[in-house]
């Protein structure tokens, strides 16, 4: 199946929908979310206008990072369906015009890949350097490297006298990119995905694939933009894809190559330093100090500024590995619904493609769970033992944890008031947010002002007006708790002005005479004052 010819970077007014299958909608009652249950929702997405789903990983696997730990790419796991669910979500999302990005993890395999399997059984075997080595002896680290999830970055196998690398878990050893037969092997098998009918990738820490782990190199090594040329020419480069690597490290001038106008290398790429301002430079994710608002403006100017013309910017708030931007930097009790609706029209008012991850739309919160034994995130569990060990309190820890925690993320999509929420009838894998009675789906569609219907229409704005998508951006010159920037397009001007805190304050300096409303989230405009998290997108043209 192929999907319809489309417009050159068709992606530029697109907006995506992040799914995560396990949380997303049960089918058959198992308490896991699987492929017949996003089928079953397809209608949902339609309504709420995104035409890209952004499909986190459902290939097979035995499920020791959810799914980013691959035995299998050419095979769904069988907790989420079969290849014959795979292929119908593909026809019938193309049937809505609903295009499908896979989730392309191609930094590590799991350990109980074929390719893994064969490769530590010996040096001589085929796949064994399909992997990253080194000769050593047990208890002697090559170096220091860690693992993102704790402990060191090398694990010994006694048949191989080697240590192999591994930047997560132990059971996803990193590949090997310099062995060119390895790297044909992995075009070979996104191109089996982009026959199937996919409009694109996700690149899951693609930024490590150029790694030197003898020299301490982990991201951005010296052959990454070497890779990516030659993946994008052996793969979705003949194609008219959506791609978008995920690059924690990227600054403007990387950002910069990985989405030159040329086409050469991806669409995007997701950069989080927007996404840091919440804690100290170089400390773990784990110790929040607050927002840095002042930061967080200069920041998302920089990168709209830095990309005009010379690359693409995406624009999120949250993801499968963040905590709910709601609670997060908004205000998640008594202005939920106003400063998610703010958060959403500073964002989506910007020059980029758009990411809304499931729940997003609805205002969803973080959870936070009191026993350590119901979070599931091999992350977190890794960290409360690490952390205990260290002599931090539990207290502190579980703080942490409900902050920062990816579990927070992870929670089943809450669709009804009824049981479970209405994302199974069996209990699910993980805890269902006791606020699911207040925060639904159905509550959401029911209610005109609610936050599901400003996504909407910020959707619908993108799709009809080209200032959107091609407008320049200036930033206002507002006070320390404004928001505020200005779009310019073929004699048309937007204006976004948002209130980030829950404090009143003064009505900026801004000429707005004679502008229309497009989206506010209260009932009219004082003019004097900028309530509680007040937001408006303004236009003139």
């Amino acid at each position: 199946m192929k999907t319809n010819k489309l417009e050159k970077d068709w992606w530029k007014k697109a907006v995506v929908y992040q799914i995560y299958p396990r949380s997303f909608q049960d089918s058959n009652d198992d308490g896991i979310g699987d492929i017949q249950g996003i089928i079953s929702r397809l209608p949902y997405i339609k309504k709420l206008g995104t035409d890209v789903i952004w499909l986190c990983p459902v290939y097979a696997s035995p499920n020791d990072d959810n799914g980013y730990d691959i035995s299998d790419y050419c095979d769904i796991m069988k907790e989420f369906g079969t290849m014959q669910d795979m292929d119908e979500l593909l026809e019938k999302a193309n049937a809505m015009d609903i295009k499908i990005i896979m989730d392309l993890v191609v930094n590590h395999t799991s350990d109980e890949h074929i390719w893994f399997e064969e490769a530590k059984k010996s040096k001589d075997n085929p796949y064994h350097d399909y992997y990253i080595w080194v000769d050593g002896e047990e208890g002697v680290l090559p170096n220091d490297l860690k693992s993102d999830f704790g402990g060191s970055a090398w694990e010994y196998v006694p048949a191989c006298g080697q240590y192999y690398l591994h930047f997560f878990s132990k059971k996803q050893p990193d590949l090997n990119w310099e062995n060119p037969k390895m790297r044909k092997e992995i075009y070979a098998m996104m191109n089996y995905w982009i026959d199937k009918g996919i409009s694109g990738f996700r690149m899951d820490m693609i930024e490590l694939i150029g790694k030197e782990p003898m020299q301490m190199i982990r991201e951005n090594g010296p052959k990454l933009h070497t890779y990516i040329k030659e993946m994008n020419a052996a793969t979705f480069g003949k194609a008219n894809l959506l791609t978008v690597g995920e690059a924690w490290r990227a600054d403007i001038e990387k950002a910069q190559q990985y989405s030159n106008p040329d086409g050469s290398e991806l669409s995007m790429v997701f950069q989080f330093e927007h996404m840091k301002l919440d804690k100290q430079p170089k400390t773990p994710k784990w110790d929040v100090t607050g927002l840095r608002f002042q930061e967080l403006k200069e920041v998302l100017s920089k990168w709209q500024y830095g990309l005009e013309g010379t690359g693409w910017n995406s624009l999120f708030w949250n993801n499968h590995d963040l905590p709910r931007i709601v609670s997060r930097w908004g205000n998640d009790g008594k202005y939920r619904v106003e400063s998610a609706k703010m958060l959403a029209m500073v964002l989506h008012g910007m020059k980029g493609t758009p990411y809304i991850y499931q729940g997003e739309e609805i205002g969803m919160t973080n959870i936070a769970l009191s026993n350590i034994k119901d979070y599931r995130d091999i992350e977190t569990l890794n960290m409360y033992k690490e952390r205990l060990e260290e002599g931090y309190t539990q207290e502190e820890i579980m703080h942490s944890i409900h902050l920062m925690g990816r579990d927070n993320a992870r929670t089943p999509m809450q669709w009804s008031d009824c049981e479970y929420a209405g994302f199974s009838k069996h209990e699910p894998w993980l805890c269902v947010n006791p606020n699911f009675h207040e925060i639904n789906v159905d509550q959401a569609l029911k209610d005109k002002h609610s936050i599901f219907y400003t996504y909407q229409r910020l959707i619908q704005m993108r799709k009809e007006m080209e200032i959107f998508s091609q407008g320049d951006y200036h930033l206002l010159d507002t006070s320390d708790q404004i928001f505020a920037y200005e779009r310019n397009w073929n004699n048309q001007k937007l204006v976004v002005i948002a209130n980030f805190f829950e404090k009143p304050c003064a009505f900026p300096d801004i000429d707005i005479e004679g502008m229309q409303v497009l989206l506010h989230n209260y009932e009219a405009i004082d003019g004097k004052q900028l309530r509680a998290y007040e937001a408006m997108i303004l236009f003139k043209g």
